[in-house]
């Protein structure tokens, strides 16, 4: 019997008003404190040389609510602040790793507004959960249940650009069980026209979810530039291009969980090309059709759900020809174009679909590597 699975479960929250002016000082509480230890250590790192440590910038927080300046921070819970400067030490972590760049400071309007409470600061009871210093639950609509018997180890309060509010809670979730050894195995080749191309000949249509909405956020975003910076109107046209932006996220969303899903439960291995899509959105023809696409996001779901149900990705080099190789006899076609859909290959007058053709060679290369 394997670990049991940790898994978020989102909901949708409706806070009263004096909940959300609670949540709001928080979220403002959270970046600022988060902002104050980033400044710190860069200094100290500056000046001596030195590392600092989550207890140091703990005690420097002790330190900021004993001021008059920041005595509000005692206004708070003291949990999501701790946890922040936790998600900071997390992050020099990564870059001295190499695994990220250096910590950038929070914006007011760019960054995501969110406060993370631990077991300690919220009460879950009989369905309801109450958060530290509020005196009612917050309104949540449970759309799914949770897990019989769960109880959540973390819960995340967070607001989107759009005004909506969200509520993660984390939780161990038995019912995520390795599915039944299979003896599918399939390649995936990535595209544009295509969503995905299976080495099985299958192709599932890319929704182009971004184009459909194209002409709505267009008039949105026309309507923003006109509004006076600062004024109510502004804000108001704001918020309606970002409601047009989080439906275009929801639906890729949805679609990228099903096809992920599917991939998963139908294949015990799945290979996949380690594609570099930040260096490819600097064509800037195709650099929109690429974001929307969002290869990097379907990668992800299926690395995690492999991991989740006992299945196996593997990226093959992301070098490889696989689009201009014959899968029939191996002749590399170095003058095949982007534009070129169907080819011939010259040695063996195999007639190929360049985007199963290129799944059939990505299938291959990655049985080779198992």
């Amino acid at each position: 019997m394997g670990e049991v699975v940790k898994r978020a479960y989102k909901y949708r929250s409706y806070p009263s008003p004096e909940q959300t002016e609670q949540l709001n000082r928080t979220f403002g509480c959270v970046r600022l404190v988060y902002n104050r230890a980033l400044a710190a250590r860069t200094r100290a790192w500056a000046n001596d040389r030195q590392r600092t440590s989550y207890v140091q910038s703990s005690a420097w927080l002790t330190d900021w609510k004993r001021t008059d300046d920041l005595a509000f921070l005692n206004e708070v819970s003291s949990v999501p602040l701790q946890q922040t400067l936790r998600h900071l030490q997390s992050a020099f972590a990564a870059f001295w790793d190499k695994r990220a760049r250096y910590p950038r400071f929070k914006s007011k309007r760019k960054s995501r507004a969110s406060a993370e409470y631990t077991r300690s600061a919220f009460r879950w009871r009989d369905g309801r959960l109450t958060l530290a210093k509020m005196h009612a639950p917050l309104a949540v609509v449970w759309s799914r249940p949770l897990p019989e018997g769960a109880n959540p180890s973390t819960v995340t309060v967070s607001r989107d650009t759009a005004g909506r509010w969200f509520v993660s809670l984390l939780v161990e979730d038995p019912t995520v069980v390795p599915l039944p050894p299979s003896s599918s195995v399939v390649g995936v080749d990535a595209g544009l026209t295509s969503l995905v191309t299976l080495s099985t000949g299958d192709k599932v249509t890319n929704p182009r979810h971004a184009r459909v909405e194209r002409r709505k956020l267009a008039i949105a975003q026309r309507n923003l530039s006109r509004k006076e910076k600062g004024s109510a109107n502004r804000a108001k046209a704001r918020v309606k291009v970002a409601r047009i932006h989080a439906r275009i996220a929801n639906r890729r969303r949805d679609h990228l969980h099903k096809l992920s899903t599917r991939l998963i439960r139908e294949n015990q291995t799945v290979m996949i090309e380690d594609l570099t899509v930040r260096n490819m959105l600097r064509n800037h023809r195709l650099a929109r059709a690429i974001s929307d696409a969002a290869w990097s996001e379907l990668r992800n779901m299926l690395e995690y759900k492999a991991a989740w149900y006992g299945r196996t990705v593997i990226a093959i080099d992301r070098f490889y020809p696989s689009s201009k190789t014959c899968s029939a006899c191996g002749r590399i076609n170095t003058k095949l174009t982007l534009g070129v859909r169907v080819w011939t290959c010259p040695s063996c007058d195999t007639t190929h679909d360049r985007d199963v053709n290129a799944a059939n060679n990505i299938l291959a290369a990655g049985l080779a590597e198992r």
